[in-house]
C-alpha cells in the first residue's frame, strides 16, 4: 500500500474520534452490540447523536443467531466461528447507512484472543478497510501480539483501539493489569508500540456496586490508565444509566455501551408488541 495514503486515511479517521469527544466536552460513547451489526439500530442511534460504532464479532454471531446463542456470554465462546468476510459485510451495510463522517472501529476474528487459532492475512485487513472501517476493536492479551496487529492494521490505514483486562476477568480481553502501577506500565508500553486508543475492560458486569458508583479499584485502575497516556481513552463493560455519570470524574474520553442499549431495545419492542397482542 501507499503509505501516505494510508496516512491520510488514519488521520481523518483519528479526526473523526477527537471531533465526537469534543463534542461531548471531553466524554462521548460508542455504541456497540446490536447498534454496530443491525444497520437500522446504527441509524437509530447515529440519529440520537451518537458518532461512534463498533460492530463484532461476538456481536454478530449473537444477532445471528449462530448456532442458536442467545446471549452475549455463549456467542463469545463461538466468536472466532464468523468470518473476516462476514464482518466486512456488516461493516458495510452500517456504513451505507449511517454515512462517512460516523468512526466505525471493528472486531474481527483473531483480534480477540481467541479459544483457537486464527491466522489473520494481509488481505483480511485490506478487506476491513475497502468495507467502511476506519479501525480496528482488538482485545489481544499479549503486547508482542498486540504490537503485530497495529504494524499490519496501519499498514492499511486502520487505527487500533486495544485493552487493558484484569487476570480474573470473565473472558479474556486484554492485556492483564491488576495494580494501578501495573496499569500505568502495561499503558504505556501499548502507547509506545503504536496503539491509537487504550481502553480498559471495566469488569463491572461481575462485581457488585450500589447504584451510581464505580467499585473503588475499577476507579482508580481507570485513572491510572488516563493520566499516563496520551492518546483518547475508552472504559468498557457493564456501563449502563445508573452509572455512567460516575465514570465522567475518571476523564476517561469514550464509554463503549453495548448491553445496556440492547436491553432498553428489547424491552421497547416487547412493550410494543404487548399493546398490540393485549390492548
Amino acid at each position: 500500500m501507499f503509505e501516505n495514503d494510508m496516512k491520510r486515511k488514519m488521520a481523518s479517521a483519528i479526526a473523526k474520534v477527537h471531533r465526537a469527544i469534543e463534542k461531548g466536552n471531553g466524554h462521548t460513547i460508542l455504541s456497540t452490540g446490536m447498534t454496530g451489526d443491525d444497520a437500522r439500530m446504527a441509524k437509530a442511534v447515529v440519529d440520537a447523536g451518537v458518532t461512534m460504532l463498533e460492530p463484532n464479532h461476538p456481536a454478530l454471531a449473537l444477532a445471528r443467531g449462530h448456532k442458536g446463542v442467545t446471549s452475549m456470554h455463549d456467542a463469545e465462546q463461538i466468536r472466532y466461528e464468523i468470518t473476516v468476510d462476514q464482518m466486512a459485510e456488516a461493516t458495510q451495510g452500517v456504513r451505507n447507512v449511517v454515512g462517512n463522517d460516523v468512526y466505525i472501529t471493528v472486531g474481527i476474528p483473531g483480534g480477540f484472543t481467541e479459544v483457537v487459532p486464527i491466522i489473520l492475512e494481509e488481505k483480511d485487513f485490506l478487506n476491513m478497510a475497502l468495507h467502511g472501517a476506519d479501525g480496528l476493536h482488538t482485545h489481544k492479551s499479549s503486547l508482542r501480539d498486540l504490537e503485530a496487529l497495529v504494524k499490519m492494521a496501519h499498514k492499511y490505514g486502520l487505527l487500533v483501539d486495544a485493552y487493558i483486562g484484569l487476570p480474573t476477568d470473565l473472558h479474556t480481553f486484554g492485556i492483564s493489569a491488576e495494580t494501578p502501577e501495573d496499569v500505568k506500565k502495561v499503558a504505556r508500553q501499548m502507547e509506545d508500540i503504536g496503539t491509537d486508543m487504550i481502553g480498559m475492560m471495566t469488569g463491572m458486569s461481575y462485581e457488585g456496586v450500589k447504584s451510581g458508583q464505580i467499585h473503588p479499584l475499577v476507579k482508580e485502575r481507570l485513572c491510572a490508565m488516563v493520566e499516563e497516556v496520551s492518546v483518547p481513552t475508552l472504559a468498557e463493560g457493564g456501563i449502563n444509566l445508573t452509572n455512567y455519570k460516575a465514570f465522567h470524574d475518571t476523564k476517561v474520553n469514550i464509554l463503549v455501551i453495548g448491553t445496556a442499549i440492547d436491553k432498553m431495545a428489547e424491552k421497547a419492542i416487547q412493550d410494543a408488541v404487548r399493546q398490540f397482542m393485549f390492548s
